[in-house]
């Protein structure tokens, strides 16, 4: 059980995320919520690359006849994580911008009445 616990804690992370999307109005706790949600998916890649007892996948310049470790850690969704936390900060900034002029042209943040939903 304690193994499943950064799965766990992805899986919360996710579900709060969607379902703050999902019933919330706010344009800005819209964003958080995808903020929470893209925050599990780094989570999620970084487990995936977790091995137990490993070592960091650092190559320098090693003398000849130096024997590798074995086991390494596998270093493609460390640099998948550190790729979409750089995109995930761009699509962040462009998304509370695009809520400045949203805001700025209907003078509200809620959803509902800026689409025309009238209920």
């Amino acid at each position: 059980m304690i193994f499943n616990i950064p799965f766990i804690a992805v899986t919360a992370l996710v579900l709060i995320g969607l379902y703050t999307v999902i019933f919330r109005r706010n344009l800005i706790k819209m964003v958080i919520g995808i903020t929470i949600i893209q925050s599990g998916v780094n989570l999620f890649l970084i487990t995936l690359g977790y091995r137990e007892n490993s070592v960091a996948p650092i190559f320098t310049s090693l003398p000849p006849g130096t024997i590798v470790p074995e086991g390494m850690s596998f270093p493609v969704p460390q640099a998948l994580t550190l790729t979409s936390i750089v995109i995930g900060v761009a699509v962040l900034a462009l998304m509370l911008s695009l809520i400045i002029h949203i805001y700025r042209h209907y003078g509200t943040l809620d959803s509902k009445e800026i689409g025309g939903n009238e209920e």
